[in-house]
């Protein structure tokens, strides 16, 4: 009797069930992959990084939004075309590089794609630009 029920709401909601089921799976996924692990650093980590190890700041966001507010220093290099941009990287290889994007979700794949590029000390900036700005660490507003 509760199958059929269930199956009865899951029918006159496939809405609902459909997104509760996509934001689990997301869930799931960002727990198996470490979301918060030891490849993300907060604002004060990434200072940390950028000031005793000379870490890069690579932003991913579009340049009308970086042009906006960035990373003192930071480097953009767009999403949209970033695979093609790999090899520019390469001199950086053995330097931290420390992305970001505006909430850190669009740098988590950049960095994933670094990664299989073979790239070790990647890392991702948890939060973002907003997390940056939110802990009041200083940002640029100069065009690029």
């Amino acid at each position: 009797m509760a199958t059929q029920q269930l199956l009865d709401f899951a029918a006159n909601h496939y809405l609902l069930v459909g997104g509760f089921i996509l934001v689990l799976s997301l869930l799931i996924q960002d727990i198996i992959s470490g979301g918060s692990g030891k490849d993300t650093v907060d604002p004060s980590g990434a200072t940390e990084l950028i000031n005793n190890e000379e870490a890069l700041v690579i932003d991913v966001r579009p340049a009308a939004d970086f042009n906006k507010a960035h990373i003192i220093n930071a480097r953009n290099i767009p999403m949209s075309g970033f695979a093609g941009q790999i090899d520019s990287l390469r001199k950086y290889q053995e330097r931290p590089l420390i992305l970001s994007c505006n909430s850190g979700a669009q740098s988590a794949s950049a960095c994933r794609i670094l990664r299989k590029a073979g790239f070790s000390r990647v890392f991702n900036l948890r939060g973002g630009i907003l997390a940056w700005q939110n802990a009041n660490f200083p940002v640029s507003r100069k065009r690029k």
